[in-house]
């Protein structure tokens, strides 16, 4: 704009559109005006034009987002809140970047992704989520050592390779490089079964399922039995009966009559887990998810070296981050109860 009323200012003097555009150049160097502007604004000087500001572009009224505007957008989003801004154009006829600022500035709106969740949550299930936290945050105030004194466990597969995740994936790039590209990849069908229990203070019992070896009601109390002598080795406080708690999931296998029968006998405390929890459970919520943000983007050539490898994650885990799960699982309990029994973020 300063450029364009100087150049009004040397047509005024008489200067000629050469004279103008070398006195640009000088004032104002690499940010002068280019020769073919400095003549074409010369001109419409020279034609009588007193302004110096754009002409009004057709189609672009200013009055664009005007009331009428903004309720037709408000209207087509009350009945599909999924429309896209080049749709609504399609629908309105308004242009796309005025779609968007009536989106986000008259209508305060913007984009958001869904969240996956496990379960559709009934309101039978919502409620059973919400007094389990309430039994648990009571034991927890009657006993101060109770979150301390709970071991918990579960199974999941390792694989051969897992794909990156698309921010793993992401790169350091400058503004007009291309987007990098990344093949989709499935996860590997060779893979092995992990069986883990853990307390606050880091993994008691871990192993690994043979091949082929399905998670039924006897295998797994076969593991409960190594469990047991293992936690009399590694867990001399816990070698006296209703020193801890055993909190697995709902799976069949876990719930088994057999495997009910036995822990009955031998007095284990078992907490009840509400259905369709996994974040409620610190395995699901916590250790596997580490576990596997870790091994992502690895490629393992056999069963054994997924093994050593899982081995060497989960033995880098320090009994500090143990103690901080049990702390975020404990307020969990009350995330829960906020939100009335729904999952929560």
């Amino acid at each position: 704009m300063e450029q364009r009323a100087n150049i009004k200012f040397c047509f005024k003097l008489g200067k000629s559109a050469t004279d103008t555009f070398e006195m640009i150049q000088t004032v104002y160097g690499s940010e002068a005006m280019s020769r073919k502007n400095v003549f074409k604004w010369y001109a419409r000087y020279r034609d009588g034009r007193e302004s110096i500001e754009d002409d009004p572009r057709p189609g672009a009224s200013s009055t664009v987002r005007v009331e009428e505007n903004v309720e037709k957008v408000a209207e087509i989003l009350r009945n599909d809140r999924c429309a896209s801004t080049r749709l609504i154009e399609e629908l309105t006829g308004i242009p796309k970047t005025t779609v968007h600022r009536i989106l986000t500035q008259n209508l305060g709106k913007m984009k958001i992704c869904c969240r996956f969740v496990p379960h559709s949550l009934n309101d039978d299930q919502k409620d059973c989520r919400v007094e389990h936290c309430r039994d648990m945050k009571r034991s927890a105030a009657r006993n101060p050592d109770f979150m301390s004194c709970i071991v918990t466990g579960d199974e999941t597969w390792c694989f051969q390779y897992e794909p990156l995740t698309k921010r793993q994936s992401s790169e350091w790039k400058r503004p007009e490089s291309a987007r990098p590209k990344k093949v989709r990849m499935q996860k590997s069908r060779v893979k092995t079964l992990l069986t883990v229990f853990f307390d606050s203070k880091g993994i008691i019992h871990k192993e690994f399922a043979p091949e082929s070896q399905m998670v039924n009601a006897d295998y797994y109390l076969d593991v409960l039995n190594r469990l047991w002598a293992r936690i009399v080795r590694v867990r001399p406080e816990y070698r006296n009966q209703g020193t801890w708690c055993l909190l697995h999931d709902n799976a069949p296998a876990h719930k088994s009559k057999i495997v009910c029968d036995v822990l009955a006998q031998k007095n284990i405390v078992v907490l009840q887990h509400p259905p369709y929890s996994p974040d409620l459970s610190p395995c699901d919520f916590w250790l596997f998810p580490k576990l596997k943000m870790a091994m992502k983007g690895k490629r393992f050539d056999t069963i054994s070296d997924i093994q050593k490898a899982t081995t060497r994650v989960l033995q880098a885990i320090s009994k500090v981050q143990y103690q901080n799960c049990f702390e975020q699982f404990l307020q969990r309990f009350q995330l829960c109860i906020d939100s009335q029994g729904a999952y929560f973020e």
